[in-house]
């Protein structure tokens, strides 16, 4: 397979292009309906973007990311919703979006990154572990009845 990928910021007019990989990081566990209207509301939020890697065009991975700011992390960016397709895993991909994604941080004054990995995920955990980061603590949540 030939490295001729184009990375760029997605347009917020475009961001809905990511819901069919996103569909795919799920597993099918939520509609594109229900993705499409988290992320009209995430991005009326104002502090998320997302990287698209593309292949002649073709939209072929994403890395969403959060820029924030918290009390035991100053400012960072979370990268959220990293997904590469299939067939192009194994080709550089995610450190291609990674580096994207560390060096536009660091141009915005971002002292750091954190990121949610799912405990499932043995792959991307060393992937993660690979990048240089550590665990610190426990990510949990609580669901209200849908």
């Amino acid at each position: 397979m030939k490295n001729n990928f184009k990375i760029t910021l997605i347009p917020y007019d475009e961001m809905e292009l990511i819901i069919p990989l996103v569909i795919q990081l799920n597993k099918g566990k939520f509609s594109g309906e229900i993705l499409k209207s988290r992320l009209k509301s995430i991005l009326e939020m104002g502090t998320y973007q997302c990287i698209g890697v593309y292949d002649a065009g073709k939209l072929i991975a994403c890395c969403g990311f959060w820029v924030l700011n918290k009390l035991y992390a100053g400012k960072h960016v979370e990268p959220d919703n990293v997904f590469v397709e299939e067939a192009y895993r194994s080709a550089g991909i995610g450190e291609l979006m990674m580096n994207w994604l560390f060096d536009y941080a660091k141009s915005i004054d971002c002292i750091g990154a954190e990121v949610n990995c799912y405990q499932h995920n043995e792959k991307g955990k060393k992937f993660w572990e690979r990048k240089g980061f550590e665990p610190l603590g426990y990510h949990m949540i609580k669901k209200f009845e849908e």
